[in-house]
């Protein structure tokens, strides 16, 4: 899952991962709420509940794009049956944040183009992602596991 993360990055050595966490999140779109609580819960865990506010905007985003348009039958997300999870996943190494959104679509996430209407409802999610996070992007899942997983990425300051 981290083979990407790692074009145009210095390397990101998988075993220097201090922190991981992840939580399956039900296709609900009350799910968005359990992902912002496991994402507080988490960084007051880690020691960086300072960043909350930017990396929970960000998941709260990729985590709503999945359950919108990643689910393969939506009205079940509105009337709120159970239907395939996304996957929450955090990593944190000393000096990055990675928060990661694994759904079961194979389909690029796809940013709308700006139009300058700040008052539309919806289609400035990844413009959100990208003006928070430090870098983002997606990949297809490797092997048999079908998906893709949607990223972003956070630098975070050392004290010293």
């Amino acid at each position: 899952m981290l083979q990407p993360l790692r074009q145009g990055l210095p390397p990101l050595d998988p075993a220097a991962v201090s922190d991981a966490a992840s939580c399956a999140l039900p296709a609900r779109y009350e799910a968005v709420r359990e992902a912002r609580r496991f994402t507080r819960g988490t960084l007051d865990r880690w020691e960086l509940g300072e960043r909350f506010d930017d990396v929970c905007l960000v998941v709260s985003e990729l985590v709503t794009n999945a359950l919108r348009h990643a689910l393969p039958a939506a009205p079940a997300v509105r009337s709120g049956e159970q239907g395939p999870a996304v996957r929450l996943h955090l990593m944190h190494w000393s000096e990055r944040l990675v928060c990661a959104v694994r759904d079961p679509s194979q389909d690029s996430p796809v940013a709308r183009e700006d139009t300058g209407d700040c008052s539309a409802e919806s289609g400035r999610g990844l413009f959100l992602v990208d003006s928070f996070s430090d870098s983002w992007g997606w990949h297809p899942m490797a092997g048999g596991l079908g998906g893709k997983v949607v990223w972003a990425l956070f630098r975070l300051h050392t004290a010293g």
